[in-house]
């Protein structure tokens, strides 16, 4: 990627709140990978007109133009599926926020239809390009874990727009898929006040060493966001995270990784394992999304 680029493929940002704003900056710095792209504009149902010199476009023009090769969908996630479907169909590269779909069955369908179509289909995990993960991924390499839990607060979401709480919480689920292989689902439970804007989700999973792991979702007014987690093993304990710096450009270096699929950098093997990573943790969040509804 250091090259210099003998063409800039036109991406379009679909969405401009908190991601898509960070995600029209990186565009427009000089990046190594941002030699690579060129900003046609932005799709937003608001009008708008131009942020920071940047134009909206409709999205009808996105689909169409010849001149955009990319979409970066930056949109709340109950909206995913639709604008992937869209520009896969009008044979764009995509880029999408997680979760890239609230079902399973739908993101293995537009893998398929992206493949089909020979364009890239990346779904954004910046969580996995944080400090935190980093040091915890060195911190349980060739341990033999015997249980954990991983506790996660915040101020509540509105789960129409973002999905039920295994969705829009799959940053985490992803985590303890990276750190301990695939899991199965051993039970799940949804305490919900609406009234209060309270929900706490306790989900029960077990690696394929039958060690248990538990996760927490917690969400309400003045809960504030932060991680909790326990980690025990055979070799001593891991209990919650040490000041590991600060998380610098993640969102940047999740566009690196995507240009160089664009350039057709990353094996089939590679490209294969994060696709099943993917597919697990959406298959994941959907069975505990079933568990917890047929409990209510």
């Amino acid at each position: 990627m250091n090259a210099e680029p003998e063409r800039k493929f036109g991406v379009v940002v679909v969405g401009v709140g908190r991601a898509g704003s960070v995600r029209i900056r990186d565009l427009r710095n000089p990046h190594p990978s941002s030699a690579f792209l060129n900003l046609i504009g932005f799709v937003s149902r608001r009008e708008l007109g131009n942020i920071d010199e940047v134009r909206q476009i409709s999205l009808e023009d996105a689909l169409s133009s010849e001149e955009v090769e990319v979409a970066y969908i930056c949109s709340e996630s109950s909206s995913h599926e639709d604008y992937i479907r869209q520009f896969l169909n009008a044979g764009k590269h995509v880029l999408v926020e997680y979760p890239m779909t609230l079902s399973w069955a739908a993101a293995r369908d537009l893998w398929k239809l992206a493949e089909q179509k020979g364009k890239v289909l990346h779904e954004e995990h910046v969580e996995l390009l944080m400090e935190e993960f980093a040091f915890l991924k060195k911190e349980v390499v060739g341990k033999d874990l015997l249980k954990g839990s991983l506790l996660f607060t915040a101020s509540p979401l509105e789960e129409e727009r973002f999905g039920f709480p295994a969705f829009s919480g799959i940053s985490r689920l992803t985590w303890l898929v990276s750190l301990f292989g695939e899991l199965s689902l051993v039970s799940a439970t949804l305490e919900e006040r609406k009234e209060d804007q309270y929900m706490k989700m306790t989900v029960c999973l077990e690696t394929e060493n039958k060690r248990p792991l538990t996760w927490i979702e917690e969400k309400g007014p003045g809960l504030k966001r932060n991680r909790h987690l326990s980690f025990h093993f055979k070799s001593g304990s891991l209990e919650n995270m040490p000041n590991v710096g600060v998380n610098k450009n993640i969102f940047l270096k999740d566009q690196n990784i995507f240009v160089q699929k664009l350039l057709g950098q990353f094996s089939e093997k590679e490209l294969a394992a994060e696709q099943k990573r993917i597919l697990h943790c959406l298959w994941l969040a959907e069975e505990i999304q079933k568990h917890c509804s047929s409990k209510q």
